[in-house]
């Protein structure tokens, strides 16, 4: 009886923390759908490598927050069009498109899990 008790335990364990996780990278898409960089910056690591059309460095999440900030408003953020997201060892990433009214930016996110939450330590935003 207890070795069915643990493997279901074990199983509702991993059901709900791959759940969460979901859910943290469908909040990070939602969150570049409207710009916002408040949104987005609640899944920040510490340090965050963050690549625009004309800067890139590692930057501490403060720091990060208001770069992207003066970015999503430079640009005024349309839309987010996800194209593809994958996992791999416990990473997730996503690939997608920003619309803005300045031009489309190829958007690359990379998430890692770290002290069972997923944070975002890369963003990418190349010119299309």
């Amino acid at each position: 009886m207890k070795t069915y008790q643990g493997l279901i335990l074990f199983v509702l364990t991993f059901f709900l923390s791959s759940f969460t996780t979901t859910l943290e990278m469908d909040d990070v898409v939602t969150a570049l759908k409207t710009g916002n960089a408040n949104q987005l910056s609640r899944y920040f690591d510490n340090r965050v490598d963050l690549t625009l059309p004309d800067k890139s460095d590692n930057y501490s999440r403060t720091q990060a927050e208001m770069i992207l900030k003066d970015f999503f408003n430079s640009n005024n953020v349309k839309n987010f069009e996800l194209k593809h997201k994958g996992e791999n060892n416990g990473s997730k990433f996503c690939i997608g498109i920003l619309h803005t009214k300045n031009g489309n930016y190829r958007t690359k996110l990379f998430m890692k899990l770290k002290d069972n939450k997923q944070v975002l330590q890369e963003i990418a935003f190349q010119s299309e």
